[in-house]
């Protein structure tokens, strides 16, 4: 993949899932909700055979790179609230996940969004699914839970990237302002000055986890294979690892998908699903994310576990990240500004900045 310029890449030429016209987005389109519901549960029959059956798309193929990453937690936040570096070639975004409600909630989240961009200019948006309840979309409900929560982000030509939730309306893949261009999964390159694609090689890949197939992974599989960036990151709905209510149900998605995300290197997992904000230790080399707070939220939910480093749900909230040669920086804020996690993920451990008395997370 190209980083001389913003790049985006579609499934394929030869198999288009979710084009227009093709693939289950392009039949969902033209048929009734009723039909709607029973595709998606002939989906759900399929992904557990996919899980009972151990697709991994078969063992060809090289491994991804021997890499020893490490997480440190970040130095406290600065006066404007920032626990991130800012640098000025680097890639940055914010992520928010299961936010599509046009309440109260979900617009003091985009305040403090913007309040936060007056400083750390992010250029983009991950949206982790359920990015308009419920069900069947009209354009009024575009309007009242997308367009006027982040009017501002959007007038400042912040983009937007879409990925699917189990209460979205599949049609959402043809509305323009979440770049999905009719697409149900797939990849891009950030749209970030020159310098910084040539200094960071990112590339994300958008899932859709609630009609996940054996297509599917194996496109995964390839496109992720064909990457030549040092951060592939994957961002979808369904969380592979969480403590949260859902912890039983996202085995079948950790069977399904950990093989592929592990062999062919993979850095980080951003996903939502559950209301509540939580990081992963390292699972197989990965940080794994849950982040589906920036407009629902289940206070008290995300049980201790041995393989959650850090939760919490007692507020909404959202996160800002930024890439750097061989560091991911990331911070969760909540809906009051408050840091409630901050760290970064090196990829090499030897590379890592060592941990000092002072340097302490100051969560204001």
């Amino acid at each position: 993949m190209s980083f001389k310029e913003y790049a985006r890449v579609r499934p394929g030429a030869t198999v288009r899932p979710g084009a227009h016209g093709c693939g289950q987005a392009g039949l969902e389109r033209a048929i009734s909700p009723t039909v709607i519901c029973v595709r998606r549960y002939v989906n759900r029959v399929a992904f557990a055979v996919l899980v009972l059956l151990g697709v991994s798309c078969g063992e060809a193929g090289q491994a991804g790179a021997t890499r020893t990453p490490v997480v440190r937690d970040a130095l406290h936040a600065r006066a404007d609230g920032l626990a991130l570096p800012n640098a000025l070639t680097s890639v940055k975004f914010a992520v928010i996940g299961d936010s599509g409600r046009g309440t109260p909630e979900q617009h003091a989240v985009a305040d403090q969004m913007v309040r936060f961009r007056r400083t750390f200019k992010f250029a983009f948006v991950l949206m982790l699914g359920d990015n308009i309840y419920e069900g069947p979309a009209t354009p009024e409900d575009y309007r009242l839970k997308f367009e006027e929560p982040y009017q501002e982000l959007l007038g400042a030509g912040v983009r937007f990237f879409a990925s699917l939730g189990n209460h979205d309306d599949p049609r959402q893949v043809d509305y323009a302002p979440f770049n999905m261009d009719g697409e149900r999964y797939y990849s891009f390159a950030p749209p970030e000055d020159p310098l910084t694609r040539l200094t960071t090689r990112v590339e994300f890949f958008a899932l859709d986890s609630t009609n996940l197939d054996s297509v599917q992974v194996r496109w995964l599989d390839e496109r992720l294979e064909a990457s030549n960036a040092r951060w592939k990151i994957v961002f979808l709905h369904h969380p592979l690892y969480t403590s949260g209510r859902y912890r039983n149900t996202s085995r079948a998605h950790r069977l399904a998908l950990e093989p592929v995300l592990t062999r062919r290197g993979v850095s980080a997992v951003f996903s939502g699903h559950e209301h509540i904000y939580q990081r992963s230790d390292l699972q197989n080399g990965i940080q794994y994310f849950v982040s589906g707070g920036a407009g629902s939220l289940r206070r008290g939910d995300g049980v201790a576990a041995p393989y959650v480093a850090r939760s919490y749900s007692e507020d909404y909230h959202f996160m800002l990240v930024e890439i750097q040669d061989a560091a991911l920086h990331f911070q969760a804020i909540a809906r009051s500004g408050q840091t409630i996690d901050a760290g970064t993920l090196y990829q090499d451990a030897e590379k890592a900045s060592p941990i000092r008395a002072e340097d302490t997370p100051g969560r204001q």
